[in-house]
């Protein structure tokens, strides 16, 4: 039998946890509207399956990677990975709608949890800067091939097993997963003497949470408008107070000074969410509900998508960045991501017979956006940043990103058809603030450009896989 290298054991285990925390979130898509009939729901209340996840997964990041570092990176991955093992049990076991709901959103506080611990894990066994860049990389194309594959299989297991297997094809493998870390990844000692600030954490995911479900019930305001007015008023306050605790710590959660040369990329980042978040919640709806496919067919009509986002990342970007800045590729993205609504539009406003080529241009032309947007953005957000802080700056992107992915499905929820009476339940207002989330993005990109030549700032054009990374193609 041949021998593996603990190293090597170590990577294995961490891209296998990390591919299925990927495939996580997108594999959920083509199963909401099978788990929309199945409960009798709307297609406005199913959605909070990935808002939710999305909101606590963002959320919590960033105290997921301190507590890493105070706690220990091994025992922070086995809790996480063993509450992510009962959570996707939980989930497909489910009775109701509610206990589903719940089971998610701890599957995003595992998530959380387990990222980071992961990353830390890989960065820690290869110590040669070498060895971590490609290990790093490994890492970020599992993560990759996760979520771009979990659109398709998420449609062919929900046809052929039911929605309830999208979340038990969890259980065996993190089982197993979770055998091999207890033997192979060494104890830790915790790097920080200063414990986290748990608190500052919980009360950025409450605001974010609380906050999208004003944006999420705005539809509602006549009966529900004393509790948005007061949940208003609490996110407002809370925020002082969030800020006001966060400056008097002694290891801030976020240390708003650092952050300041990355305000482009992370902004950026909000819109990216919006936009992708949107795309996967957007498409199941369109082609299950409005076109009548099955979760099998709609997978494979997706294909395109996640063939084009692999090849991009794996074959385009490294020639792109030979030839172009980071800021350029990411607008590149960027524009893609708004061309790819601009085919959705035309898709939902055309007959039967002329909606099958527009669809797979708009899947081809989001793979493609996704890729670049994301490996753009991933470098434009640590330019200027010293290297000590690049995990915090990774932390709070990928935390803006999810963000961005949260708010940007509750105001898409806003706009959704019933699908009754013939009436689709994707219609035009809810495609055009879907391009919109693109066309703020890259209008973004455009603006700091201009400035940014005016002042004679060159961007680098430094590869993204040499950098730390905390989500890939997603």
């Amino acid at each position: 039998m041949r021998y593996v290298p603990r190293q090597q054991l170590i990577l294995i285990i961490a891209s296998i946890s990390v591919f299925f925390e990927a495939l996580d979130i997108a594999i959920i898509n083509l199963t909401m509207p099978l788990i929309q009939r199945g409960f009798g729901l709307t297609a406005n209340s199913v959605q909070w399956l990935q808002t939710l996840y999305v909101l606590l997964y963002g959320g919590l990041l960033i105290l997921g990677g301190r507590l890493a570092d105070t706690v220990g990176r091994k025992r922070v991955f086995l809790t996480a990975s063993g509450l992510f093992l009962l959570t996707s049990l939980g989930a497909g076991l489910a009775p109701s709608f509610g206990w589903l709901l719940f089971f998610r959103g701890l599957q995003g506080v595992a998530a959380a949890l387990l990222m980071p611990s992961a990353l830390s894990i890989v960065t820690n066994a290869f110590t040669d800067a070498a060895a971590r860049s490609r290990a790093i990389g490994v890492v970020s194309a599992f993560a990759a091939i996760g979520s771009g594959s979990g659109l398709s299989v998420g449609g062919l297991i929900a046809s052929g097993f039911g929605w309830q297997w999208v979340f038990f094809i969890n259980v065996p493998v993190i089982l197993l997963t979770l055998g091999l870390a207890y033997r192979y990844i060494p104890d830790d000692a915790p790097q920080h003497s200063t414990p986290p600030d748990v608190g500052s954490g919980l009360l950025l995911t409450g605001l974010i949470t609380a906050l999208s479900y004003v944006v999420h019930e705005l539809g509602n305001w006549r009966t529900h408008g004393g509790l948005l007015v007061g949940l208003t008023l609490i996110v407002g306050v809370g925020s002082y107070f969030f800020l006001k605790r966060n400056a008097t710590q002694p290891v801030p959660l976020i240390d708003f000074a650092i952050l300041r040369p990355a305000l482009t990329g992370i902004g950026v980042y909000v819109c990216l969410g919006a936009s992708f978040t949107g795309f996967l919640f957007l498409i199941s709806l369109i082609l299950q509900n409005d076109r009548g496919l099955s979760a099998a067919q709609a997978g494979l009509m997706l294909l395109p998508f996640s063939v084009l986002s692999a090849i991009t990342g794996k074959v385009f970007i490294p020639a792109l960045l030979k030839r172009f800045s980071v800021r350029q590729i990411a607008l590149m993205g960027m524009i893609s991501l708004t061309v790819s609504a601009l085919f959705l539009l035309f898709s939902a406003q055309s007959g039967s017979d002329s909606h099958l080529p527009l669809l797979l241009a708009m899947t081809c032309a989001n793979g493609l956006g996704i890729a670049l947007a994301y490996s753009g953005l991933t470098v434009l957000s640590i330019q200027g940043i010293a290297e000590a802080h690049h995990g915090l700056v990774s932390g709070v992107a990928t935390t803006a990103y999810f963000f961005g992915g949260g708010l940007g499905l509750s105001l898409l929820s806003l706009f959704l058809g019933s699908g009754l009476a013939g009436e689709p339940v994707v219609g035009v207002g809810s495609l055009l603030l879907f391009g919109m989330y693109g066309g703020i993005g890259v209008t973004w990109l455009l603006v700091t450009n201009a400035l940014t030549h005016s002042k004679g700032i060159r961007d680098t054009t430094e590869s993204p896989q040499h950098l730390p990374s905390s989500r890939a193609g997603q």
